[in-house]
């Protein structure tokens, strides 16, 4: 492939601003742009077919093979790695807010619920005796024995 510097790029855009003219230089690089396209898209499916063509033939099987018969313990440790992957993968599925639960089993979904049910009781219960305790505590407190504002010293100032 090509081996382009940034040095390289920008005498070819002095030479084309020279050659074709700034009117006519966005249109050029548009095409020069899309024929790059076309070459990359063709190179890339030549490149995929050719690798179909191999996993066709068994190409990666002998390869795989061969990996395996230079080094034994490489080998070994990458298939301890796929198989404990798959193990941990059939157990869950990672998505991003974090690993997805299975589902539960009816028994302990109703045991759930019970649960939930309970938290709620209590903390309903306990909002009632706090506000219960704070109408005991302004009922308790007489409205002489507040503290009053106290006047400013003016001769602070």
């Amino acid at each position: 492939m090509l081996d382009l510097g940034w040095t390289e790029l920008l005498v070819i855009g002095i030479v084309a601003l020279i050659v074709v003219g700034p009117k006519d230089l966005p249109g050029m690089f548009r095409a020069v742009g899309n024929f790059v396209g076309k070459a990359k898209r063709m190179a890339r499916d030549f490149s995929q077919a050719m690798n179909d063509a191999a996993d066709d033939a068994g190409v990666s099987d002998v390869s795989n093979t061969f990996k395996k018969a230079s080094n034994p313990i490489g080998s070994a440790m990458d298939e301890v790695k796929k198989s404990a992957k798959s193990a941990t993968d059939s157990f869950t599925q990672d998505t991003m807010a974090g690993p997805k639960k299975k589902p539960l089993s009816e028994e302990r979904q109703a045991q759930a619920e019970k649960i939930r049910r309970k938290s709620a009781e209590m903390a309903e219960e306990r909002l009632a005796a706090e506000a219960e305790a704070k109408r005991q505590a302004e009922a308790d407190t007489p409205s002489d024995a507040k503290p009053k504002a106290q006047p400013a010293d003016e001769d602070k100032a």
